[in-house]
């Protein structure tokens, strides 16, 4: 058996249950992308998309063998769309690195009124989109599973943006991700989405004393067309 061979049919044994090693390598690159991202350094994306390929055949069952009994489809096609959104934000990152020497690709701050209304817009109409497709697909949990995958996406995006709000966006999807997967036996993802909440309130505060320098940093705006001339 070659590497290949083993690492899609390796398996523990955790609290009696297999577990798949390739589950525990994709979130180990998942964990290791949100520590770049959060150092905001480029890496971040191509090593995720690597988690995101392993992940992917964790939760497409049908197609690849696992040892749980439950398809989950949102999982699945989420690790599909990170890979996309991913090479956009793998694009943007990089050209922003190129154009200030020795500085982080992205710049945190805060979205802007009309960027968080269409956050919260594309959240809701995403969710309610991609629940039907989900249970007509025979997804296990459709509902949390479709929220899951919006919610993702949307973060990614938000990363991808530097808006501090992706933090708060990856928290939510955790807080629905940890339960559906361990009523659906993947624990180690499980355990992943558990600490990756705690994860997230560090990123989230980081980011936010981040934008504050900036902000602190950046020249005042002239009041006056004199002051602006001076």
């Amino acid at each position: 058996m070659g590497p290949l061979g083993w690492l899609l049919e390796a398996q523990l044994e955790i609290a009696g249950s297999p577990v798949l090693v390739r589950e525990i390598v994709g979130n180990v690159f998942g964990l290791t992308s949100a520590l770049l991202g959060l150092r905001r350094l480029v890496w971040a994306w191509p090593v995720g998309m690597i988690g995101n390929a392993l992940l992917f055949t964790v939760f497409l069952g049908g197609a690849f063998a696992t040892p749980q009994a439950h398809d989950l489809y949102g999982q699945a096609g989420r690790q599909v769309f990170f890979f996309s959104v991913s090479v956009y934000g793998w694009w943007r990152w990089s050209r922003n690195r190129r154009q200030g020497d020795d500085q982080p690709a992205v710049s945190p701050r805060w979205a802007t009124g009309r960027e968080r209304l269409g956050l919260l817009l594309a959240a809701a109409v995403g969710t309610a989109a991609a629940y039907p497709v989900l249970a007509a697909l025979g997804s296990w949990g459709p509902l949390p599973d479709a929220w899951i995958l919006t919610g993702s996406l949307l973060a990614t995006y938000g990363m991808a943006r530097g808006w501090v709000e992706f933090w708060l966006i990856w928290i939510a999807v955790d807080a629905v991700g940890v339960p559906l997967l361990l009523r659906g036996g993947f624990y180690p993802s499980a355990a992943m989405y558990l600490f990756y909440g705690a994860f997230c309130v560090w990123g989230l505060a980081a980011w936010w004393r981040t934008s504050r320098a900036a902000r602190s940093a950046a020249p005042p705006i002239p009041s006056t067309y004199s002051e602006a001339v001076a």
